[in-house]
């Protein structure tokens, strides 16, 4: 395979996340949609490091940003979880104290 499957791979899984945090009102499919943008990314990352004389650069960008994904999720639950225990929903749109 080339680098063009890759990419068009990478392509795909962005378009998906961007698809997930427009279209669902949901705060966990936000997140997903959040994980699935970083995951292209990492693609790119390792695949462009492949193809251009296999050095370890992008496999050190796609760890480092596998290390803030996981910091970014625990986070993200974290608050997730909080704003359940207040507004009882984890749709975005419902979790405004302003216009009360």
């Amino acid at each position: 395979m080339g680098l063009g499957a890759y990419v068009a791979v990478s392509a795909a899984l962005f378009a998906l996340g961007v698809v997930a945090i427009i279209v669902r009102r949901n705060v966990l499919y936000v997140l997903m949609g959040i994980e699935m943008i970083l995951n292209a990314a990492n693609i790119n990352f390792v695949a462009f490091s492949h193809f251009q004389g296999g050095a370890l650069d992008g496999r050190m960008f796609a760890i480092f940003t596998i290390i803030l994904a996981a910091a970014e999720a625990a986070v993200a639950l974290a608050i997730v979880l909080n704003v359940f225990y207040l507004f009882d929903s984890v749709r975005p749109s419902e979790a405004d104290l302003l216009r009360e």
